[in-house]
């Protein structure tokens, strides 16, 4: 009836990893229902049917990765006769598999190359020393899939010993005196484990290297009294209680942002070659913390938001991050990005541009420290470090001292940030 392909889910994706099937073969599937999870560059989402049927085949395993476009399932008619020449797959195992690294650094097993097998059953026998060639395929036309070379027999008894550093392509410098000498790489123990980095890990990995070695960071730093926040946010709580909404000290810090890039639009830009692209709507990135790294979605247009807008729509957005459920337009589009390690312990920190941006806000906890008064007494009060790490193509220094200092003002009254 159908074949189920690989949809382009960020506009940066090119492949996809089949995380999870949630339907096995025989499974009745209903238009718009989950059926599998799939792993992006930026993301794990939830991939859904766009078809009514019954799930006859399924052609990738759980940890396969699979190009745009290439088929993973079919959906038909039940009782419908699949068309693949063996019978229908069987829904995936749970045994679990390593999967194999993007760049292999030997060639496949004898045979590989003359098999039919998938290109994850081909990594996989790398790894395991297994010859392709004496395995016998149980996919569709007989082809050899994951759960084949990961129930042969290793044809090489070291071919899973821990792999160890390529030797150096030079000669080492000889250690001047007094100077102590570069270490080693430690050397691998039995306990040792070798993690391969998900989609999502590679793509952070990528964008972090390209944003430390490509942007020209500065960082400014400023302490706040957070007293007067924290006292109007207690109000707000108490006030609103019976309504059910409640704010987070975030809620608060993310409304007087908005405010403050309000007054000074030239932060909410980014570089483009011969010239610098400023942002008409302030579309607030924040980054959450979900299972497998971090992703940043997007409040659009915040500054038409109110304060309740606000609240409901991160709260609603870093729930679905962390259920998987957030759409590819969600995180993407930011204009500037948020980042408050508060929550974690942290007292201040310094974050790294998100591009193509040009800054972000990095938010520590609210701390409990003496403080002088305006009658310069010495009284208890809580404080709040924000971090600024900026883009100097972009934003000078006094530019970025000039919106922290507006931050600052609405942090410590309040009021300003709702004028």
């Amino acid at each position: 009836m159908a074949e189920i392909t690989m949809p382009k889910l960020s506009d940066t994706m090119t492949e996809g990893t089949l995380v999870k099937w949630k339907k096995k073969v025989g499974d009745r599937v209903e238009s718009g229902e989950v059926i599998a999870e799939v792993e992006t560059d930026k993301a794990t989402m939830e991939m859904e049917s766009f078809e009514d049927g019954v799930l006859t085949e399924i052609y990738i395993q759980e940890g396969q990765k699979v190009e745009i476009g290439q088929r993973i399932a079919r959906i038909g008619d039940a009782g419908e006769t699949p068309p693949s020449a063996a019978p229908a797959t069987k829904a995936p195992t749970s045994a679990p598999v390593t999967p194999a690294p993007t760049a292999e650094s030997s060639r496949p097993a004898s045979g590989a190359n003359r098999v039919k097998a998938s290109p994850l059953a081909k990594k996989i026998a790398v790894q395991r020393g297994v010859d392709l060639g004496k395995v016998t395929g149980s996919g569709p036309g007989g082809r050899i899939v994951q759960r084949d070379v990961l129930n042969a027999n290793p044809s090489s008894p070291t071919a899973a010993s821990p792999r160890t550093a390529p030797a150096p392509m030079t000669a080492p410098v000889p250690a001047a005196s007094g100077d102590t000498p570069p270490s080693s790489p430690p050397t691998a123990t039995h306990g040792d484990k070798r993690i391969l980095l998900t989609g999502m890990r590679r793509t952070i990995a990528a964008r972090l290297l390209a944003s430390k070695t490509q942007i020209p960071h500065f960082y400014l730093h400023i302490e706040v009294n957070a007293g007067p926040m924290m006292r109007v946010r207690a109000e707000l709580n108490s006030a609103l209680e019976s309504d059910g909404i409640k704010f987070s000290v975030n809620d608060l810090i993310l409304k007087a942002t908005v405010a403050a890039v309000s007054r000074h639009p030239k932060v909410n830009a980014s570089f483009d070659g011969d010239a610098v692209i400023e942002y008409e709507k302030i579309n607030l990135a924040v980054a959450v913390a979900v299972e497998d790294g971090l992703v940043t979605p997007v409040i659009r247009d915040a500054r038409s938001k109110s304060l309740t807008e606000i609240s409901a729509a991160i709260k609603d957005l870093a729930a679905r991050a962390r259920s998987k459920k957030l759409k590819p337009e969600e995180f993407q589009g930011g204009t500037l990005t948020v980042s408050n390690l508060g929550g974690y312990g942290i007292d201040h920190f310094d974050a790294i541009i998100n591009p193509p941006q040009s800054i972000i806000l990095s938010i520590g906890r609210v701390m409990k420290k003496p403080i002088v008064n305006e009658r310069d007494e010495v009284v208890a009060g809580e404080c709040l470090n924000l971090g600024l790490s900026c883009d100097h193509r972009v934003v000078d220094g006094a530019i970025g001292a000039a919106f922290l200092g507006t931050l600052r003002r609405m942090i410590e009254c309040p009021a300003a940030m709702l004028a």
